[in-house]
């Protein structure tokens, strides 16, 4: 499991609950909201955005770090993500790679739905063996 307090989790889980009722999904209906811990205790939320042409649309872990970076956060110490309704799901891959720019292999990731934290995961159990921002210096 994860080592994050109840009131860490409780923080992460409204914010994406609230994040994922702003969510852009014309297309799928498929609403999904995220929020990250930095590294002062500030929790951001992002919710995904659909795009007519659908590979532009944003995930909601992305609209999450953009918000973590905009308000001055560099570094991920926890994930939580809320998919819609009673599914638990994970953040995709290409998540997984933007969230690994911020955030190291130890950090906890969250899957919920509407009644709390259902399933953890760590970053590196999800992406192992992963590229980070190390192998560029």
């Amino acid at each position: 499991m994860h080592a994050l307090s109840p009131d860490v989790v409780q923080r992460l889980l409204a914010a994406a609950l609230a994040a994922r009722t702003r969510a852009h999904a014309p297309y799928s209906g498929y609403a999904v909201g995220a929020a990250v811990l930095d590294e002062t205790g500030a929790v951001h939320a992002g919710c995904n955005v659909e795009n007519a042409a659908y590979p532009q649309g944003w995930c909601a872990e992305a609209t999450a770090l953009g918000a973590m970076v905009m308000a001055g956060g560099y570094q991920v110490k926890a994930v939580l993500v809320a998919g819609p309704g009673g599914q638990v799901i994970s953040p995709c891959g290409g998540c997984r790679q933007k969230l690994r720019e911020f955030a190291g292999d130890d950090v906890p990731v969250l899957a919920a739905d509407d009644s709390g934290v259902q399933s953890s995961w760590t970053l590196g159990e999800l992406l192992p063996a992963s590229f980070g921002p190390a192998h560029l210096k």
